[in-house]
């Protein structure tokens, strides 16, 4: 269904009251002791409702944020959670502990003052200094990270879409029950148990999400990259994204004799990689080519960002997507090692936060 631009630009309500994410820039501070929150740290969010109903979020160092057991009793369903490193889930489930050891002490003080003395007042001042200790060290390291991205222009690229112009087949090659192609691109909608959401975990595939090579065709040339995949993807979709796939595939579009062979090879690959993580997800393919292929580049092919706009105007049910919770992973991010920078720039083009895979899955 096409979103009108009235529609689009709603927000999305949320019930959530507390949120937690690294800061994509350098230009919050902190609600509590006014200090600026540094690009990339870890800070927890406050949402409450403002006067016109939508929702605003009052932004803390994790020291600051007057969180305890009774504002929420684990880490785990706090949003934003699983989208963390595995090093700073555990200092939020310390924080967490130690707030509520904190609070058992003032609670018993309050029914016996007597039994207060100073050297316990001493001993919550150290637990408390340490826990800061150690959470500024790791804000400090995640400061030092990836900078922020920007919102790129073309990002706003409007795509003519019309369901005459889907097809069950890509340029005479047949495509899998529920798989339909537009242009240049094929894709799955609706796969079962998917549905919209304002949050968006975005990935790539080759090199991501599967290891694969260009020596070997078939759907079941295969790995996953990392085995804790299912796990993370699983703890997304449980805590509200859609999972969605951008992948190119230039092959599909280039072997014009063995278009079929392409097609069945990439698409097969990504229905079993769902079928083995048993996570409903929408998937897009990119089948044109670049611009080294002597012509102007695909406006579906990343780094444009013709896939992502795609699915944003005709398949999220004119659900508003949230930004600041959304991001995307890729392996192509222009370093040294990598085969191009299609990823970044892809997440740099939309306004999306951006994660290397080794940094997502491997943390």
């Amino acid at each position: 269904m096409r979103c009108s631009s009235s529609q689009s630009s709603m927000a999305a309500s949320s019930s959530t009251k507390i949120v937690v994410e690294y800061a994509k820039s350098g230009r919050s501070a902190c609600k509590k002791c006014g200090g600026s929150i540094s690009v990339s740290a870890l800070r927890l969010g406050l949402v409450s409702k403002d006067a016109r109903g939508f929702d605003m979020t009052k932004w803390h160092h994790l020291r600051c944020c007057p969180i305890n057991s009774q504002s929420i009793a684990f880490a785990e369903k706090i949003n934003g959670f699983p989208l963390l490193k595995a090093s700073d889930q555990e200092a939020l489930k310390l924080l967490l502990a130690e707030c509520d050891q904190l609070q058992d002490k003032d609670n018993n003080g309050e029914n016996d003052e007597t039994e207060t003395s100073n050297k316990d007042k001493v001993k919550e001042s150290k637990v408390r200094k340490a826990g800061d200790s150690a959470l500024e060290e790791i804000e400090t390291h995640n400061s030092k990270k990836s900078k922020p991205v920007e919102f790129g222009e073309e990002a706003k690229l409007e795509i003519t879409f019309s369901s005459s112009d889907v097809k069950d087949n890509y340029k005479g090659a047949t495509l899998l029950t529920e798989w339909k192609a537009f242009q240049t691109i094929i894709f799955l909608e609706r796969d079962e148990g998917l549905f919209d959401s304002s949050k968006i975990a975005a990935f790539d595939f080759d090199g991501c999400l599967a290891k694969t090579s260009v020596k070997r065709v078939g759907p079941d040339a295969w790995s996953l990259l990392y085995s804790s995949i299912p796990e993370k993807l699983k703890g997304l979709y449980d805590d509200g994204y859609k999972l969605v796939v951008f992948t190119n595939e230039s092959n599909i579009e280039r072997w014009k004799k063995k278009r079929q062979v392409a097609v069945d090879s990439k698409v097969g690959r990504l229905k079993n990689f769902i079928k083995h993580v048993n996570i409903p997800i929408q998937v897009f393919i990119a089948c044109g080519l670049g611009k080294s292929d002597g012509q102007t580049q695909d406006p579906f092919r990343k780094p444009k960002p013709g896939m992502w706009r795609i699915m944003e105007q005709q398949f999220n049910s004119c659900i508003a997507i949230d930004m600041d919770q959304s991001f995307y992973v890729g392996d192509a991010a222009g370093r040294d090692k990598d085969h191009s920078d299609a990823d970044i720039k892809f997440a740099q083009a939309i306004g999306l936060k951006f994660y290397v895979p080794e940094d997502f899955f491997a943390a």
